[in-house]
């Protein structure tokens, strides 16, 4: 082993909770979009999302910690448990030897919603102190540091959709630095009103009432995604420091990690794909290899007509030369958007892809748009995975792609 590798993987996403649960549910193609509870969405005018079910919040978090913090930070803590023990990690000895570096994007939505109906209502004094600490976006991240003794260099990465891929790009900056291990990716909970309604404002959600029929990356009937709130939480560590401990099993090695920002408006897509394709180039040359040597891309698929056709001209910008066409899926399609949760859920499944040598498809992508030079995934199939690029972007012109690789005893064995 060299470099940077994932040694444990923490699920709570609408596929299931806890990592076996969340692949078996991709291979077998059941995607979990479904109508929204919880609330009448009417008004917004949407009506479906990736919701997380099964997941009992007092399994997994102190009451006492329960009533000072938000669901976004109920699943981080969950998935934060789950990697460790994945991992077969306990806190060293050193309390700076562990880091937590997660991304986020809207924060504490439900604890703020009640806060601020209590202080429309009944005024002032109905605000609780514990939503000073609740809706903030590095809640997550402190809430897991405290709870668990981690103090080694710890923060937040806030670049929306791209923020999972980020905080293992700024992870490898913490452990070049001497921290061994980092807690990276992150969750979301942005399935309420008030949440919904400023994602709505995007006029990128899809308005279809039937699951079919909403959220088609790369598909002729694209109209749009839809949003889903939980995520993952990877631990990774510096190579030899998790052979020194013993680790028994590797998912694999993060070798190559490019950044960029379109630079152009806002709210609005960059007219070109020069900068996501950029960012691709960038993650291959940091990890040393060609386009040739890449056999799978998980894809943003944003579902929005125009920004599938940004992507597929940034992927084809980078791999159209290639002799045979790059599998590309866009798992994110069972889930719905889960903002920086989504990319970060995206790198478990690329490890589990190359666990099993399984490429699972893009839901309902039934009349895929033409793509020369790739491979559309329609259906989960049996392939061999060495080395996977994981893409995402994040709303307001962020680009980011991780390259992952096999862990080096399982190619060379």
């Amino acid at each position: 082993m060299t470099g940077l590798v994932v040694t444990g993987i923490g699920v709570v996403a609408p596929t299931g909770v806890g990592v076996e649960a969340h692949w078996s549910s991709l291979v077998r193609g059941e995607p979990a979009i479904r109508p929204i509870v919880g609330f009448d969405p009417a008004q917004y005018g949407v009506s479906l999302a990736g919701q997380v079910t099964g997941f009992v919040p007092a399994d997994h978090v102190d009451p006492r910690l329960m009533v000072q913090t938000d669901r976004w930070t109920w699943m981080s803590l969950a998935a934060a448990t789950l990697a460790a023990q994945d991992a077969g990690y306990t806190p060293p000895e050193d309390a700076y030897a562990t880091s937590v570096f997660l991304a986020a994007g809207s924060g504490g939505n439900e604890f703020s919603q009640h806060e601020i109906q209590g202080l429309w209502a009944k005024g002032p004094k109905s605000v609780g102190a514990y939503q000073s600490i609740a809706w903030f976006y590095a809640a997550s991240t402190g809430q897991i540091s405290i709870r668990d003794g981690y103090k080694g260099p710890s923060g937040v990465v806030v670049s929306e959709g791209a923020g999972g891929l980020d905080s293992i790009g700024w992870a490898r900056r913490v452990v070049r630095r001497g921290t061994p291990a980092v807690l990276v990716g992150g969750t979301e909970a942005g399935v309420t009103p008030y949440a919904l309604l400023c994602q709505a404002t995007s006029g990128r959600l899809s308005t279809a009432t039937a699951p079919e029929d909403a959220y088609k990356p790369f598909d002729r009937r694209a109209s749009g995604h839809v949003v889903g709130e939980g995520g993952a939480i990877l631990l990774v560590e510096e190579a030899d420091a998790a052979r020194a401990r013993g680790v028994e099993r590797v998912w694999g090695e993060v070798v190559g990690h490019g950044a960029t920002h379109d630079a152009h408006h806002h709210a609005d897509p960059a007219p070109d794909a020069r900068q996501y394709a950029r960012a691709i180039q960038l993650s291959l040359a940091d990890a040393g290899i060609t386009p040739d040597e890449v056999d799978l891309v998980l894809a943003d698929g944003a579902g929005v007509p125009e920004l599938d056709a940004l992507e597929l001209e940034a992927l084809q910008r980078v791999f159209g030369g290639r002799a045979d066409p790059v599998p590309v899926t866009a798992p994110s399609s069972f889930t719905g958007r889960l903002m920086a949760g989504g990319s970060a859920l995206d790198v478990a499944t690329a490890l589990l892809a190359m666990r099993d040598g399984i490429v699972p498809g893009t839901a309902y992508l039934d009349d895929p748009v033409d793509a020369p030079g790739l491979d559309l995934v329609q259906h989960s199939r049996a392939q061999q995975v060495e080395t996977a690029v994981v893409l995402a972007r994040g709303f307001g012109g962020f680009n980011s792609s991780l390259v992952l690789r096999r862990p080096t005893e399982e190619r060379t064995s």
